[in-house]
Order: C-alpha cells, then structure tokens, then sequence
C-alpha cells in the first residue's frame, strides 16, 4: 500500500523571550510554566491528513516553550504496525496514537493515567468517557486531536443538476438518486478503497442498524462475534446489506477502487463530477475546499435498509492520543498537553486550525460545513453509536485487506465473511493475546 509519511524537526531556538501562560483552568495555584522546559518530545501518531495542522500547533508551541524540540512523524496504512515495532524495539514515543474504546487496554502498560492534570477541567465528558479503561474501570488513558461526525458526503450541485430532490435515506432511494445521477453524467460514488480505514468507517453504520434491528446495542454485536458466539452472518443488515453496498459502489464508483487512495478520493470529489464520497469526515473538508473553493458539500448518514430513521451520522471520538507513562521529558510532554487543552491559543486550535469538532467544552461555531450539518443531523435524528471503538486497530486492518480482496476477486463473500469472523474472535476475542 502507498505510505504518506510527514516527519518534522523543531530546532530549538537559542534566544528567546520568556512567554508567560494564563493559569490553566481550574487552578489556584501558579500555572506551570512551559518556557522553562527544555529536552525533546518524540510524536508518531496516525492522521497525516492533520499534518499541516499540527506542524502549526508545534510552531506556536515554538513560541510558549523556545528550548523544547518536538520530533512529529505521522503515517497511516502501516501505524499499527510500525507502533508495535517501536515498543517492541523499547522505543516508545512520548506520544502516540491508537483508537479509543476497546484499544485503550491494548497500549495500558504504556501510557500514562492523565485523570489529575489540569486538562480534565476542559475536555468534553464524553471524550473522556471513550478513554477510560475497561480493565482498570476507569482512569483517563488518552486525549483526542478530534470529536468527530462520521457519514456521507455528497456534492449538493450534482444532485441538484441530476434533479435528486431529497438525500437520499433508504437503499432503494439511494438507487433510484444514482440512476438519476449516471443519466446526468456524474460518477455516484469515490471510495477511497485503498485504505483499509475508510472499511470501517462505512461498516459501523450498517453494524448500528443490525444491532438495533437484534434489540442490542452495537458493542454487545461485537461482542458477539469476539467471543465466537455469533457470525457476521447472523446480522444481516451487518453482512448482506453490507457486502451489497460495497457490491454497488465499486460498479457506480472509481475506475479503479483499489488504487484510489485518500488523496485520490479528495481529487476525484472536488472535481465536481462525483456525487458521494465514502469513509470520511470533517477532516477532510479544508482539503476539499482548497482544491476547490465553489464545491457546495452537504452531509448525511448512510442508507442502510428500507428504513429512513436508520440513516443516521454517528458522533464521537475514535482516536486517543497516548503519554508514554516511562517518558524521559515527561514533565515537559505533560506541559505541553495541557497547554494544548487549557489555553486560549490550544483550543482555538481545534475550529480555527485543525478545522475539528473540539474535543473541549466549546460553544464556538464552526466554519466547517460537516461539522455544522452533522450536529444538526444528530439533534434531529439521533446519532448512531461509534461501533469503530468496539474493536481494535489491529482487527480494523485485517478486515479492511480482506474487504479488499473480496473487491479484488480473489476471495469469495462467504471466504471474507469466514476470515472477518475468524480474525475478530483470534484478535479482540477473549483469548486474544
């Protein structure tokens, strides 16, 4: 698979001026000044696509704390991989990445309880809630680049032209909006298929509806089929509805699924010749928008059945950012956290830079037009549960390539299927090692 790999080296500057820092919130004592620390910090996480904005979150941090180096690499089809490897090596980073929920125990013994730092009196309950420990029943394991809005999104000028009156919110109206669509000479759908992530972004939607179509919740689905007790196949809004879906988009979609990667899905999308982008988010609207500024983007949850009510966007936040608890700098990666969370100049971060729904208590607007669309989406229908976090990254990859095979020809459904289950009770199971 390509590989996107940004690294960055903050020299440290020699003369500056001391920065003093407003007290972090909630403190009554003087707040921990950040312009006296010195020594690197070592960042390796997922996400290139924030790449741009993170180098600007370290040039301003260049600022408050002159004599701190910050080394930041990112890459994203090969992470967990490549993360594995470097604790394996004893080279853990001061900060790394994983997925929140069920992946917070796998990275435990690495990373550091955050539940007394300042940063607690300003991150978002809910954020906080998704990096607790299960094994531990709770402590606060993780923060996040992001909250997030998870759905589908759709050119609103190539409906409009195609005569598509209404988003489609049912598979037979997706359907009949794609014949629409073809008939005007627009392409339905780019996928992003060369990313084993954009697999499980979409798949949760389908996973939300088969739960709530069995009378159980998403995490228990899951659960199920870790445990060795159920099959894919016994959701079939999970299974078939799925593996119909994909089925459909890669006949109406890119000429070439299999080698259309995040950047080729962003190039095809903002060409204004393709109706529906699949498997992203907020993240990648400023990307959108700079490529071209007129595109008219709106967003929606996935048609999943024949019921309306159950194409709904999902919220919440699905990516930790872990403090290695051995760090040499920990005090120093700790300051830099909680400016990061607790000052005014780290939390406009969030909406003015990264573009992200905050990961912090805000009532701040947003420019970004999925973000605004998505809360909206979630207080009129309801927002689906974030299945992705009921799984670790390790499975994530391993359905994603099978999903890819399966696309490929080379494995049939009932082989993929097989594989999936196999894979999710040998890797998150309860005799997972």
């Amino acid at each position: 698979m390509k590989k996107k790999l940004v690294s960055l080296v903050m020299a440290a500057a020699m003369a500056a001026s001391v920065v003093a820092l407003p007290a972090f919130a909630g403190e009554t004592e003087a707040a921990v000044d950040p312009s006296q620390d010195s020594g690197e910090i070592y960042m390796f996480i997922a996400s290139p696509e924030y790449a741009d904005a993170i180098n600007t979150l370290i040039d301003d941090y260049k600022k408050v704390a002159p004599n701190v180096t910050i080394n930041y690499e990112t890459t994203q089809n090969d992470y967990p991989t490549l993360l594995k490897a470097k604790i394996n090596s004893g080279d853990v980073p001061d900060i790394f990445s994983s997925t929140s929920g069920k992946e917070i125990d796998t990275y435990l013994e690495y990373s550091l309880d955050l539940s007394d730092q300042p940063l607690m009196n300003t991150i978002d309950p809910g954020v906080a809630s998704a990096m607790a420990s299960a094994k531990e029943g709770g402590g606060m394991y993780g923060i996040a680049i992001k909250g997030n809005y998870f759905g589908m999104i759709y050119n609103e000028d190539v409906l409009k032209d195609a005569g598509v009156d209404k988003v489609p919110e049912t598979t037979e109206e997706l359907k009949a909006a794609c014949d629409k669509i073809k008939s005007a000479g627009y392409t339905p759908f780019t996928t992003g298929f060369m990313e084993w992530w954009v697999y499980k972004h979409v798949a949760q939607h389908f996973v939300d509806a088969a739960a709530k179509a069995a009378g159980i919740s998403a995490a228990d689905l899951v659960a199920s089929i870790q445990k060795g007790e159920k099959s894919l196949k016994d959701y079939p809004i999970a299974c078939d509805n799925f593996f119909d879906f994909i089925d459909y988009v890669v006949k109406n979609g890119d000429d070439k699924p299999l080698e259309t990667d995040l950047a080729g899905e962003e190039q095809a999308f903002a060409s204004g010749k393709v109706a529906f982008m699949l498997g992203q988010g907020a993240w990648v609207e400023a990307d959108l928008k700079k490529i071209n500024p007129d595109l008219k983007i709106g967003f929606a949850g996935y048609p999943v059945d024949d019921k309306a009510e159950d194409a709904q966007v999902i919220s919440g936040s699905d990516q930790a950012l872990r403090i290695n608890k051995d760090s040499k700098n920990l005090q120093a990666v700790l300051n830099f956290i909680n400016w990061w969370y607790t000052s005014d100049e780290g939390q406009a971060w969030f909406t003015d830079v990264a573009g992200v729904v905050p990961p912090v208590k805000s009532d701040k607007a947003s420019d970004f037009v999925i973000i605004e669309q998505g809360k909206k989406l979630a207080e009129e229908k309801g927002s689906g549960e974030l299945a992705i976090v009921d799984s670790t990254d390790s499975f994530h990859q391993v359905f994603g390539e099978a999903m890819q095979s399966y696309i490929a020809g080379t494995t049939s459904k009932e082989d993929t299927i097989k594989t999936i289950d196999e894979q999710c009770a040998a890797i998150d199971g309860p005799n997972a090692q």
